[in-house]
């Protein structure tokens, strides 16, 4: 394949429908928060932070609070938000934990997003098989962080925002961690990803445990992990590109980039269930991810993939799974696998070809 030319001069292509919001449009959005009757005590107060909203709206105040980023970075005086600074020191550390010398960090994923705290009004399969993972994880002597995305579901102010694809413009454009969000301007903040980047960055090993939702990943999961496209290949410097500007961006790729793999050599294991159709297509699909990520299979028997009450009614699900206490076996030996690859890669067992380089990183 021929290098794209360095000097070529690319378009920046334009042409959606206006998203603008009149001052009505804005109001009525912004109202939609405070439907309750108990807020018209303080219609008032509300009035006031509506209008400072639509200031930040229509001034575009995506980052309201910055500070020149320092030493370290391409430009020193660049103003950078002071909430994705903080995300960054916060993935800095967990890479220390990662690196320090002390029990296998594995990171559990329980991805339903069923969960008794809300509507479905019961537990998840997936979190009692997720628990029985971190049982076997600790019997191992791992230190085990789960990361329960039913809560995105249930917890109030749980976000996790759309990827907005910039490594589709420019894979510099695209940063790690994501800055995309928070967009003070828009109201998208408290986004959650800030806090799971760093139990990915700390852990050595990560397990995925979900349903199929629809012959595919529950939306908690596919949001996580299209948020971690910045982990692969990701710009850890905001103010190569000035920020979000495309043709910097653009030009930076041109140039030659490294496609940086934050998330190398940690190890993975995948175990999905099912009650009809989809459980091994959703596993190679994540499987397939993962290593593309350049993270590491756990093995032969690592990944999993089973049927719960295949065609039963959903109302006896747990009863099936009770039924069928095989499978909790398999998911022991699923983690005893991971444990134990996780270890001898901490020792220096590499995997074979390790070491070869990529002729086509992307």
């Amino acid at each position: 394949m021929t290098p794209p030319d360095p000097n070529l001069e690319l378009e920046i292509r334009k042409g959606s429908p206006s998203v603008q919001l009149t001052r009505d449009e804005f109001r009525e959005r912004f109202r939609a928060q405070f439907v309750d009757p108990a807020f018209d005590k303080v219609a008032t107060e509300i009035d006031a932070i509506e209008a400072v909203a639509w200031d930040g709206y229509t001034s575009a105040r995506k980052w309201p609070r910055t500070r020149r980023g320092g030493e370290g970075f391409s430009d020193p005086s660049f103003e950078l938000s002071i909430e994705w600074l903080a995300a960054r020191d916060a993935i800095h550390a967990a890479q220390a934990l990662h690196d320090h010398v002390g029990p296998t960090r594995i990171l559990v994923i329980s991805s339903s997003s069923r969960s008794e705290h809300t509507c479905p009004s019961e537990l998840s399969k997936t979190f009692r098989i997720a628990a029985e993972a971190c049982d076997e994880l600790r019997a191992a002597k791992c230190h085990v962080d789960l990361l329960d995305l039913s809560n995105l579901a249930s917890e109030y102010g749980r976000k996790i925002y759309p990827c907005k694809a910039c490594a589709s413009t420019a894979m510099p454009l695209c940063h790690w961690p994501c800055s995309c969000y928070p967009n003070h301007a828009l109201g998208q903040t408290q986004d959650w990803m800030n806090e799971i980047y760093p139990l990915w960055v700390a852990a050595h090993g990560i397990a995925i445990i979900t349903p199929v939702y629809w012959y595919q990943a529950p939306s908690p999961l596919k949001l996580m992990l299209d948020r971690l496209v910045c982990a692969d290949g990701g710009n850890p410097d905001p103010s190569s590109t000035h920020g979000k500007d495309a043709a910097s961006a653009k030009a930076l790729e041109l140039a030659g980039w490294s496609y940086p793999r934050h998330l190398a050599g940690r190890v993975f294991s995948v175990i999905v269930h099912g009650d009809t159709e989809g459980a091994d297509v959703l596993r190679r699909s994540l499987h397939d991810t993962l290593t593309d990520m350049d993270l590491e299979p756990a093995g032969a028997h690592g990944d999993l993939d089973r049927y719960i009450g295949y065609y039963e009614p959903y109302a006896t699900s747990h009863e099936a799974l009770d039924a069928n206490p095989e499978i909790m076996v398999e998911v022991r030996n699923t983690m005893r696998v991971l444990a134990e690859r996780t270890l001898q890669l901490r020792n220096g067992v590499r995997r074979p070809g390790a070491d070869l380089a990529d002729p086509r990183p992307k």
